[in-house]
């Protein structure tokens, strides 16, 4: 608990590298969960972007733990705001950033928050993990700490039980680590629990790991995004509450060839690497565009296609993008025939959407402008910060 004058102020506690900001502004990127077979544990982030700002309230009136929060975007008008503003994940992963930094939640400066919600909401992109991930980034910068990134010891080899501090935040938020660990480190990541078989996912039991899976060169992604939105939690209803065996060999076997492929850049592969026994058929049941969708996109030549998350967007992996896409010959890709197929195909089954095409993010969430700046007179950093 926050004791200090300077921790009543919302400063950090002893050791913190940085000092505090007064504003900083977050970009998150959209990801998308599972990839096919990898329910719950892997993920990629995808070029497409929310922007949460963070910053101290020095409004008459305002008091320490004070939290307001406004919101434009997509799904601005169904999210937690104004008086209600303590129940949105923005403000959980502020919390557990000052918790973090040793300020008790009644010392959290007065903070007001602004977010740009361009990651379409409830549709499978990880909307709620870049709520989360933003609040983390946005708190840890205006509190002025850092935390530990890297989980193994200092041998390389050893797991560093004080290690992956920013994704035991998130990851303990969000219940699962497939979609807040590609948000905080870009790429394709695998997530997991140590905990003994059986055992709940707690810090008691264990801590959450990550580990970057190759982005194979040239990899291009196209997502229908349906109109209607598919809460996670309705989603969540419809899977069963046991698997056969069967199930089970099928996606580990599957799971196994899909990070071999991208490893290996084995894109033929990810047609059977991106199959799934464990969501997708009961999910489908809902879902009337999900199988046709699918099948469509392989047809095309789409080296691959799966529900993302918890759906309702489908998503396809097309490659040979090289430069600027819309100089290079549409001849040498294929997401242009592919996003007509899954088009179609959505049409056939009157669900309405769009399209679009995009490519996976190597980059997390990150800061792109801070006050007072980062940058000094002796190293400066891209953009204003």
């Amino acid at each position: 608990m926050a004791t200090s004058d300077e921790n009543a102020r919302g400063h950090p506690a002893a050791g913190a590298a940085r000092a505090p900001r007064d504003s900083v502004t977050v970009r998150v990127p959209a990801t998308s969960a599972n990839l096919g077979p990898g329910f719950d544990s892997i993920g990629m982030a995808v070029d497409m972007w929310s922007e949460i700002t963070l910053e101290r309230d020095s409004s008459e009136g305002a008091k320490l733990g004070d939290f307001v929060l406004e919101a434009v975007g997509d799904g601005a008008d169904t999210l937690p705001c104004g008086p209600e503003s303590k129940k949105n994940l923005v403000y959980d992963g502020v919390l557990a950033a000052f918790k973090a930094a040793g300020v008790a939640p009644d010392c959290i400066p007065a903070l007001r928050c602004k977010c740009d919600l361009r990651i379409p909401f409830a549709r499978g992109l990880g909307s709620s993990s870049a709520a989360i991930v933003g609040g983390i980034i946005a708190g840890l910068a205006i509190a002025g700490h850092e935390l530990r990134v890297w989980g193994q010891g200092v041998d390389g080899l050893t797991v560093d039980k004080g290690g992956e501090e920013l994704l035991q935040l998130a990851a303990e938020i969000e219940g699962h680590p497939d979609n807040v660990a590609p948000a905080l480190y870009g790429g394709i990541q695998l997530g997991l629990h140590t905990a003994p078989p059986g055992q709940s996912f707690t810090p008691e039991n264990g801590r959450w790991l990550s580990a970057r899976v190759r982005v194979p060169d040239g990899l291009r992604i196209v997502a229908f995004i349906p109109e209607r939105p598919f809460e996670t939690a309705e989603a969540r209803r419809v899977l069963p509450d046991a698997l056969q065996y069967k199930e089970a060999v099928f996606n580990v076997s599957r799971t196994a060839l899909l990070v071999n492929a991208l490893e290996r850049g084995n894109l033929r592969d990810l047609n059977f690497a991106m199959q799934d026994a464990l969501h997708q058929p009961y999910r489908g049941a809902v879902l009337p565009h999900l199988d046709p969708i699918i099948a469509a996109a392989i047809d095309a030549g789409a080296h691959g296609c799966y529900l993302s998350g918890a759906g309702p967007t489908v998503l396809a992996i097309t490659s040979g993008s090289a430069g600027d896409v819309f100089t290079q010959r549409q001849q040498e890709r294929r997401e242009t025939v592919v996003a007509e197929a899954m088009m179609q195909a959505a049409k056939s089954t009157d669900t309405a959407g769009k399209v679009y095409v995009t490519d996976p993010s190597p980059r997390g969430a990150h800061i792109v402008n801070a006050r007072p700046p980062y940058s000094d007179g002796l190293v400066h950093y891209t953009g204003q910060v």
